[in-house]
């Protein structure tokens, strides 16, 4: 048996107005314990270009700056099995308990999943049809090989949920 690794906490407040999920973090980010800690994971760089911040590679500020806009994250596996970095190589995974989540923060208007896997799984974890929008957004990970523009493109739709 591998071993079994696990998701971080949520990053929500009160004010969140979308959330963010990702599937499980990855090496390098279990690592760091940061959230899309890989320098070649694009999320922090389609998150400050569409906010029209200032790019930063400092954690601590990253994290002000999306909740400064009001955006949460978190992972809907919260831990599972996995020899490197591969969602196809995730086994024996256990849910988040992500509805229990977005019952405590109303606030949250629609659901973002970054890349396949997690909009799977939470579409196990909440059914088809959940009261909130649930959103399926190209991964920001390097292995998901389309350009940084196209990507950018797509990801603009969470605007029309912020503020």
């Amino acid at each position: 048996m591998q071993n079994r690794i696990s998701s971080f906490p949520p990053i929500i407040d009160s004010q969140s107005d979308i959330i963010i999920l990702g599937s499980i973090p990855g090496v390098k980010s279990l690592e760091k314990q940061q959230y899309y800690a890989h320098p070649q994971n694009k999320f922090w760089k389609i998150i400050f270009e569409l906010l029209n911040e200032e790019f930063t590679h400092d954690y601590t500020q990253r994290i002000e700056t999306i909740k400064k806009h009001r955006i949460a994250l978190w992972d809907v596996i919260d831990s599972c099995e996995r020899k490197g970095s591969l969602d196809s190589e995730i086994k024996n995974e256990e849910a988040n308990q992500i509805a229990e989540l977005l019952e405590e923060h109303p606030n949250v208007k629609a659901i973002f999943c970054n890349g396949g896997k997690s909009y799977k799984n939470l579409q196990k974890v909440l059914g088809k049809n959940y009261k909130r929008p649930i959103f399926l957004l190209p991964s920001t990970s390097p292995l998901h090989t389309v350009s940084f523009e196209k990507k950018l493109e797509e990801w603009k739709r969470i605007l029309e949920f912020l503020g």
